[in-house]
């Protein structure tokens, strides 16, 4: 028996979710890298970002020149099938998974502070 190809190329997770994910994992995430390691352009990557903070699922700050991300505790997954749970199992599960082999390291503040001479 020939393997059945699939009808679409749908996936379990949404972009949404995987997004949530990766600023569970580190919560000053470039958007550049969220987009890469989601294989995403970075316009969607904030366009969901948008949506995410719209709905109340996260804030966002600037520290610097750089966003740091708060996931908003308690809030509850959108479709009425679900929505009587929160939505931090799912990011806690996704944001545990290991990332992809290919997918960027996050970025880091690599800035040294010295003390002046004496």
């Amino acid at each position: 028996m020939e393997p059945v190809e699939p009808r679409t190329s749908w996936t379990f997770v949404t972009n949404h979710a995987r997004i949530l994910a990766m600023i569970a994992r580190d919560p000053q995430a470039r958007l550049r890298d969220m987009a890469s390691a989601c294989r995403l352009t970075e316009r969607a990557a904030q366009a969901i970002v948008t949506d995410l903070e719209s709905a109340g699922y996260l804030t966002r700050a600037r520290h610097g020149r750089r966003n740091h991300y708060r996931i908003t505790p308690g809030t509850h997954f959108r479709h009425p099938a679900e929505g009587r749970h929160e939505v931090a199992g799912l990011v806690k599960l996704l944001a545990g998974l290991d990332p992809a082999p290919d997918a960027p390291a996050p970025q880091t503040n690599t800035t040294t502070h010295t003390n002046p001479p004496a």
